[in-house]
């Protein structure tokens, strides 16, 4: 039986070997760049005596950190992988505008893990750039509907709308454009998958999925407290 009706087990085992191997890369680079980097020694002192931790319990939170901080830049990527992974969708990979298409639906997107992974100066640049996509006549993406998705949105709460973003240097709000519109993760997931609840059965598979990948090797979180997070991320 499969993991999930609308991916291949494959291609959901490759995404997240890919994933977990990000993730051990990104630990043994903070292991390697840790003295490298600049510590604030005021800020250290001062989480050591206000959290009442000790030198060796810093280091390892502290390499974490910055291990967690590299990991969370390939976990968009991720769902970009599973996504494209889709009957009928593209992953478009890097070093294209956008990431992920579908000619059949005529929808291309823009997949970041997180609503705050552009920062609200760039999301005019993202609007403009997705604007070029689909309303000029030489584009091949000429008439499609280009989607800003944030996996994780601001609020618990689903939307499926135009994308506004202001511009600075134009002192408002870009265009109103039912061809242009940003979208929650979950939202997206049951647009691609036809699924409503796709991306809440991908979070509920993935601990399953990750103990066969790994043959055993993980350390697997406790499930039920974790999808308490979920259900505090989506609707």
């Amino acid at each position: 039986m499969s993991y999930l009706d609308w991916i291949d087990d494959k291609h959901l085992q490759g995404a997240v070997e890919h994933l977990l191997l990000k993730a051990s890369e990104a630990q043994l680079k903070a292991q390697k760049d840790f003295t490298k980097n600049v510590i604030d020694p005021f800020s250290t002192l001062f989480e050591m005596a206000g959290f009442d931790i000790e030198y060796n319990a810093w280091l390892e939170s502290e390499k974490t950190r910055q291990a967690q901080k590299t990991l969370l830049n390939h976990v968009g990527e991720f769902h970009q992988n599973i996504l494209g992974c889709v009957k009928g969708w593209t992953n478009l990979t890097k070093g294209n505008v956008v990431d992920i298409l579908s000619e059949e639906k005529k929808v291309i997107g823009e997949i970041k893990n997180k609503y705050n992974t552009i920062s609200g100066g760039k999301l005019a640049e993202l609007y403009s750039s997705l604007e070029k996509l689909v309303m000029q006549k030489a584009s091949v993406y000429k008439g499609y509907t280009a989607y800003y998705v944030a996996i994780v949105p601001k609020k618990p709460q689903r939307f499926n709308r135009e994308f506004t973003p202001s511009d600075k240097e134009k002192g408002e709000k870009c265009a109103l454009n039912e061809k242009i519109r940003e979208i929650d993760g979950a939202s997206f997931y049951a647009l691609v998958t036809g699924d409503e609840n796709a991306l809440e059965n991908l979070f509920d598979v993935l601990p399953t999925v990750i103990k066969a990948v790994s043959k055993n090797t993980k350390q697997l979180p406790e499930k039920q407290k974790l999808k308490e997070f979920f259900k505090k991320a989506f609707e």
